[in-house]
């Protein structure tokens, strides 16, 4: 919990992307300051310095730390002031302890301001965040946007293949992401232009990029496409959208490769690198996103802490006699969830991590439940490592 027993005055941002809210409390719960503030680093720290002069030590705390949250921030360390911020969801339930229903930018800087004043503990510290993770954190992010985008396009190629040719789609689908798919795509975007190019030129153009699997994957698409003999309405169109939605993949998928070396390249850099990668199953991207999101573990008092901020932790369901048991939770922070559990999935040929995830599914768990169960349990274990900073110990699997 953040120490705000030297604060001389809690100010609130309601944080906007060309003005903020600021209303600033004593610790005797009076109104200090209730004023919109341009988000410009002069007004900011013109009242920082104000309210430094007049109260004493000012804890800036914001409801979002990044993105627009992030020059209050850090125009207030420069300051002097101590920062923090309130997450979103605990803005929203503090609130319902509010008088009235009214969602202003005014009434959420009183919150966030009186919450800080009243309930320390419902705020989260803000650390300072060095290049390498503040830069990681930029590209990680892009690189999220990136796979979003890839799989919505994916879908929308896999949707017009099974409205005009569902064989072909039965055979190109599962490989839609492949590069020797994208090309053909790319280059006969209908059924009839891939029974007119022939075998020979399908192998020709899918062997460069596919050598292992042209003939087959060749062989594989002139069946489908003989097993079809009907024209389906709007094939046509199709034939002219799919070329650009593979030209769209493909630009995607490259500037992922792009970034993925750079990630690589800073996560090497930075000295938990070694730690958390030496995790079976933690790769390139997962382990990224871990080191954004946990960093050395110290704001997280206990591993069942890093668990719950990462959704891990089951939630307990009791009322009566009516209601008992425990279901995965649906809070903590979903992309941390999500590396967690894909990290997990990549264990599985860890034959500790094998034996963990089978004992589950014996117990009558289906795979998501097991995996879930095995990314909680790599959880405790990444807490521990980052604890004493050591890396990863091997085990060896316990006898069936």
């Amino acid at each position: 919990m953040i120490d705000t027993s030297d604060i001389g005055v809690f100010l609130g941002l309601d944080v906007g992307k060309g003005e903020h809210h600021a209303t600033a409390v004593t610790p005797a719960g009076e109104k200090a300051f209730d004023k919109r503030l341009p988000n410009s680093e002069p007004k900011l720290r013109e009242l920082f310095d104000k309210l430094t002069a007049k109260h004493g030590l000012v804890l800036v705390v914001v409801d979002q730390p990044a993105s627009i949250g992030a020059l209050p921030l850090a125009v207030a360390r420069d300051a002097g002031c101590q920062v923090a911020y309130l997450p979103g969801l605990t803005l929203r339930r503090v609130a319902d302890l509010y008088p009235g229903e009214a969602k202003t930018d005014a009434r959420d800087a009183f919150i966030i301001a009186d919450a800080a004043r009243a309930m320390p503990h419902t705020l989260r510290a803000v650390e300072l965040a060095d290049e390498t993770v503040a830069e990681l954190e930029m590209i990680v992010g892009f690189d999220d946007d990136l796979a979003t985008e890839a799989t919505r396009v994916s879908n929308r190629i896999r949707g017009l293949l099974t409205q005009i040719h569902p064989s072909l789609e039965r055979v190109l689908g599962p490989r839609i992401q492949h590069p020797a798919v994208l090309e053909i795509l790319e280059r006969f975007g209908s059924p009839a232009q891939l029974s007119k190019a022939g075998r020979r030129r399908l192998i020709n153009v899918l062997r460069p990029k596919a050598p292992r699997m042209a003939e087959r994957l060749a062989g594989d698409i002139l069946a489908a496409l003989a097993g079809q003999t009907v024209t389906v309405p709007g094939t046509h169109a199709a034939g002219l959208i799919i070329p650009s939605l593979a030209g769209q993949m493909k630009a995607v998928l490259d500037q992922r490769k792009l970034l993925a070396r750079r990630i690589e390249e800073l996560l090497e850099a930075h000295p938990l690198s070694a730690v958390l990668t030496s995790l079976p199953g933690v790769g390139v991207r997962t382990g990224a996103r871990i080191l954004i999101d946990v960093g050395d573990g110290s704001n997280f008092p206990t591993a069942g802490h890093l668990a719950a901020y990462a959704g891990l932790a089951p939630a307990t369901r009791n009322s009566g006699s009516s209601i008992r048991g425990e279901q995965p939770s649906r809070r903590g922070k979903k992309q941390l969830k999500r590396a967690f559990f894909l990290s997990a999935f990549a264990a599985l040929s860890e034959p500790v991590s094998r034996a963990y995830y089978d004992k589950k599914i014996k117990e009558g768990k289906h795979h998501t439940q097991a995996l879930l169960c095995l990314a909680r349990r790599r959880s405790d274990v990444l807490f521990a490592m980052l604890r004493d900073g050591t890396f990863y110990q091997p085990q060896p699997a316990p006898a069936p």
